[in-house]
């Protein structure tokens, strides 16, 4: 009988070689096994918390913003896809995929804090903070999934090949676009205020126009005005991130062509004077981004309903 070839490793007495094919350092691998699982459970568990978070922004309201809503609907099912390959298989093509959907997420988020995307502008809230540092941390730990070494699948010693020397260099690179991704979104938050615009830019006067066949309230710009549902003709219950998308109408009101309610206003937090039509708080909404618009219009977004204000005053 033909002994096998020698491999150049002695064994252990009654050790058993490993099967062809089979990875050869089985000691190590049993140590990084576990390591590399908890790691799949972090990418995923990051994937799943960035689709969830565009879950519940659409749920509420995103869905009513044109070409938004579908973008966000397609956000969620892509991240909670990449997020099952990733905790099922380990796939190093789902983790790549998984950082980059988190780096376009991101830059998306950042670039429509500057400027209009897609006609929308963002505003700067805390599901949108949380989601911003959910993605930075998502493509430090998915990139190290898709960048992590093979185990030595042979006893024998390999020279290193040009694929190791890439490979530094792809780790290089991701580690700068992660600090470089965080840098960016803490740069872009600190320079954005929390609301997109001043609401007492376009003042308090009122006027009318008809959208949806509708004769409704409008800003001075054309905008639609609205009321919400949690609102009291004293109170406005908008506050907080709230009022980052809902722009209350600041100052004393006048009534153009048409306005024949009772006008009025009602004290906001830092001392401004909210208008009100006929006991009703007015506000624009951030995802109307143009007059005529009225994607405000019977959402319930931030604890309660909004409606248009009809120049009749009716809901």
């Amino acid at each position: 009988m033909t002994a096998p070839p020698d491999s150049g490793v002695d064994l252990a007495p009654g050790a058993r070689r490993a099967p062809e094919g089979r990875p050869f350092a089985l000691a190590a691998r049993g140590l990084t096994a576990p390591v590399w699982l908890w790691m799949r459970a972090v990418g995923a568990g990051l994937l799943f918390a960035t689709g969830a978070v565009h879950l519940d922004l659409y749920l509420t309201g995103y869905r009513t913003i044109p070409t938004i809503g579908w973008l966000f609907l397609l956000q969620v099912i892509s991240a909670f896809g990449l997020a099952l390959v990733v905790l099922i298989t380990g796939w190093r093509i789902a983790a790549a995929a998984g950082a980059g959907f988190c780096v376009s997420t991101l830059a998306g988020y950042l670039v429509s804090l500057r400027t209009p995307l897609f006609g929308f502008r963002e505003v700067r809230t805390t599901a949108g903070i949380v989601a911003g540092i959910v993605e930075v941390v998502g493509v430090a730990a998915l990139a190290t999934i898709a960048l992590r070494s093979a185990a030595p699948t042979s006893a024998a010693p390999s020279r290193p090949a040009p694929q190791v020397l890439s490979l530094r260099g792809m780790r290089v690179a991701a580690g700068v676009l992660v600090v470089f991704a965080a840098v960016a979104l803490g740069v872009s938050l600190a320079a954005t205020s929390r609301v997109a615009a001043d609401p007492g830019a376009f003042g308090a006067r009122l006027e009318t126009s008809t959208i949806g066949g509708m004769s409704v309230l409008t800003d001075a710009q054309g905008f639609t005005l609205y009321w919400f549902s949690q609102d009291t003709p004293t109170r406005s219950a908008c506050t907080g991130d709230c009022g980052a998308y809902w722009l209350a109408v600041t100052g004393s009101p006048t009534a153009g062509p048409g306005v024949l309610g009772t006008l009025g206003t009602v004290p906001r937090e830092g001392g401004t004077r909210q208008a009100t039509y006929d006991g009703h708080p007015l506000y624009t909404y951030v995802g109307d981004a143009s007059p005529g618009d009225n994607h405000g219009n019977d959402i319930n977004l931030n604890g309660g309903t909004w409606h248009e204000v009809l120049a009749s005053g009716g809901s």
